[in-house]
């Protein structure tokens, strides 16, 4: 009997701490629902200069799409310039962007391998060759995206308003209805948005950047030589260090680009790894001065309170409720009879209940998001509510990957992008 009363105690102190730890995101989400982020109509009181920076890997039939959605932007053409790093490129990439308008660096290093040394190289060129200096910022864009018209117009009104290090945006998705995983990562993207960072940006906590779509100020990367994230994860990197020093990223919700998700199992779970082990990566590095920060109290306090929570795997401590479960349960075997079917049946209850808690959650998470964002989702109506019971499995796969990225060794590795028109050819081979 006091072995079951550990358990249950055990189980319920476990729920109690997660509960609390992650308290604060209810408030985001009331937040998010009752007022969107502050959007400025003012005009800006300049036009600043700035530079797009896209890392390209085998990109060659995807790069002319995003170089011509940036030349069709709602802002003065000569003061937006594109360039393009051809990273260990086997294809057509280099040429590809260069028809389409944009200046290539090509760059071949088999050992220093990933987008954040990419860009750090594109930036030293730049420096290097004397063009640094012209721009008062840079915008990242990975070779997949598409951007609205009215991208940096909107961006350059935020960053008008002074006081950001970087910007980050609407992150929507090409291929929301293609199938249920890339409708995973779509609602999820679209909760990131409306949900944390609209919400931190009107407490005027510090936002995320998120892989693709923000813009950095030219001091700050001037200030660190480049960009000296190198991590797995380098955004989320990124975003820890301004937490931690207390430099400000905030968000535009006007500024919207469309990102193509992964479609196939093996693509996300190799992805998802990588950001898995990437923030294991960034727990180890900023964990310390995060948690000092915590303790500053105020603004920079919650911003590190919450990069802290993003990046520290809170699926690890509901893992280790479970598997106590199970090890207990497993040393009842040859315990009384009476003792082991008690015993059993709390696991099983614990199980459930935690498995019905994780669904139920998340798809009254993903159900708030798509009704919320509903105009803004590309897809059919049916597609938007077919994939919202499977959101919660596309979550739970978190799980294995959490548990796989703590042993396995990771590597950056490339996915395969698809053209607008292969993309729409696909949705309407699937409906």
């Amino acid at each position: 009997m006091k072995l079951i009363q550990f358990v249950e105690t055990f189980n319920l102190i476990i729920g109690i701490t997660i509960t609390l730890l992650y308290l604060y995101q209810g408030a985001y989400l009331a937040l998010g629902l009752v007022r969107r982020s502050w959007r400025d109509s003012r005009r800006p009181d300049k036009l600043r200069p700035y530079a797009a920076l896209i890392s390209a890997r085998n990109e060659e039939g995807v790069i002319g799409e995003l170089i011509e959605s940036l030349k069709q932007q709602n802002y003065p053409a000569e003061l937006l310039d594109i360039y393009v790093v051809a990273d260990n490129c086997t294809d057509r990439t280099a040429e590809a962007a260069q028809a389409a308008g944009a200046k290539v660096y090509r760059r071949f290093n088999h050992i220093e391998v990933g987008k954040g040394y990419a860009l750090d190289y594109l930036l030293k060129k730049l420096m290097a060759d004397g063009l640094f200096d012209r721009y008062e910022g840079f915008f990242v864009f990975d070779a997949d995206n598409i951007v609205d018209p009215n991208f940096v117009s909107e961006m350059n009104r935020t960053y008008d308003r002074g006081g950001f290090t970087a910007i980050t945006s609407y992150r929507n998705s090409k291929n929301f209805g293609q199938n249920w995983i890339t409708a995973g990562y779509s609602i999820w993207f679209l909760r990131e948005a409306r949900f944390l960072n609209s919400a931190r940006m009107t407490l005027g906590t510090n936002c995320h950047v998120s892989g693709t779509g923000f813009l950095i100020s030219a001091a700050f990367l001037k200030e660190k030589g480049g960009w000296p994230y190198h991590l797995l994860t380098e955004d989320i990197q990124f975003s820890a260090e301004c937490a931690a020093e207390g430099r400000r990223i905030g968000y535009c919700e006007g500024a919207v680009i469309y990102d193509e998700q992964p479609t196939s199992f093996r693509q996300s779970w190799d992805q998802r790894l990588r950001w898995s082990k990437g923030f294991y990566q960034v727990d180890g590095k900023y964990g310390p001065a995060l948690l000092k920060g915590v303790f500053r109290g105020g603004r920079r306090g919650l911003g590190c309170y919450d990069i802290l929570l993003t990046v520290t795997p809170g699926v690890l401590l509901t893992l280790l409720g479970g598997a106590l479960q199970i090890v207990v349960a497993l040393s009842c075997l040859w315990a009384p009879a009476d003792v082991a079917k008690q015993v059993l049946a709390v696991t099983v209850d614990f199980l459930a209940a935690g498995f019905w808690t994780f669904y139920r959650g998340f798809f009254l998470y993903g159900l708030i998001t798509v009704l919320s964002e509903w105009r803004s989702i590309r897809t059919t109506a049916l597609r938007k509510l077919a994939f919202l019971p499977l959101f919660p499995l596309f979550m739970l796969t978190y799980i294995p990957i959490t548990v796989a990225a703590l042993f396995q060794k990771v590597e950056w590795k490339p996915i395969a992008h698809k053209s607008v028109a292969q993309l729409e050819a696909q949705l309407d081979q699937a409906a």
